[in-house]
């Protein structure tokens, strides 16, 4: 788990039972959007959840900015839907304008207010954004928004400083990721949010809870029930995915694959011949 992971031998691509995604922020600046049609290049599953957050609203309402990947992304989604995938899409607070539609199809993508997914062994998981249980997001929205802005600036700090760092050849480093390890409020933030949702699965009957909202990717046991955030595509670039035997992986997308070195005994044939 959370690690930069490596398609097969030759770079084919990775096939999936489940692949589950968040918090993309397609219209935002600080939407790694490029590295997400990559990830997708070469891992793909026969069902995809879109946890929420995959459209930026608020972001477009304040500046309107939608590149080409963006397009792309979106474009990619409705063309596995027509070849037959499940996509089923539910809505964060920064996509809440989808919250109108749910029960109705988009080019075949669901949109619903939260499902259950069923894994291969029977275990049953709530799969909800997690806004509604944020009580700064619902209680106090122009907090929420300042709050926003304050992370917009982060990221965009944060991809100065990893400029550099490519530079030296330093691996990718997130400041915000950082931050939620090490400022105390953050770590109860996180913690209590988790608790929260456990108890929500507890609530919905459920052996676990697959969300994202807070870009903090993990897998843990939470008060007797398996919590799994997707985390973002705006900093860590993770995804979770659920393998054809039922083992759940975040799988760690910092680095795009074509600018990966070849392994070691690539270079060794290399040389040999």
């Amino acid at each position: 788990m959370g690690r930069d992971d490596l398609t097969g031998e030759g770079g084919q691509e990775r096939r999936f039972r489940t692949l589950f995604i968040s918090d993309v922020h397609l219209g935002a600046r600080g939407s790694q959007a490029e590295r997400l049609l990559d990830f997708l290049k070469h891992h793909d599953a026969d069902t995809i959840y879109l946890v929420g957050d995959i459209v930026d609203g608020w972001a477009l309402k304040v500046n309107w900015f939608w590149p080409q990947s963006h397009n792309d992304f979106v474009q990619k989604m409705l063309r596995k839907a027509r070849k037959g995938a499940r996509v089923i899409y539910v809505p964060g607070n920064h996509d809440e304008f989808l919250r109108n539609y749910y029960g109705t199809h988009f080019g075949g993508i669901e949109v619903v207010e939260h499902t259950v997914h069923t894994g291969i062994d029977g275990k049953r998981y709530l799969v909800i954004h997690g806004d509604i249980f944020d009580l700064v997001v619902q209680n106090a929205r122009w907090l929420a928004h300042l709050g926003d802005r304050a992370y917009d600036f982060a990221i965009r700090m944060n991809r100065l400083v990893n400029m550099f760092r490519r530079w030296y050849g330093k691996p990718y480093w997130s400041l915000s990721q950082w931050a939620k390890q090490k400022v105390k409020n953050a770590v109860n933030y996180i913690g209590a949010f988790e608790k929260t949702l456990a108890a929500e699965a507890r609530r919905h009957e459920t052996d676990g809870v697959i969300c994202g909202h807070i870009h903090y990717a993990t897998i843990r046991d939470e008060q007797g029930i398996r919590y799994m955030n997707c985390g973002d595509w705006v900093e860590s670039c993770t995804a979770l995915a659920e393998h054809e035997d039922g083992r759940f992986e975040i799988i760690t997308w910092t680095q795009p694959l074509l600018q990966r070195p070849k392994p070691v005994a690539a270079v060794v044939e290399a040389h040999a011949a």
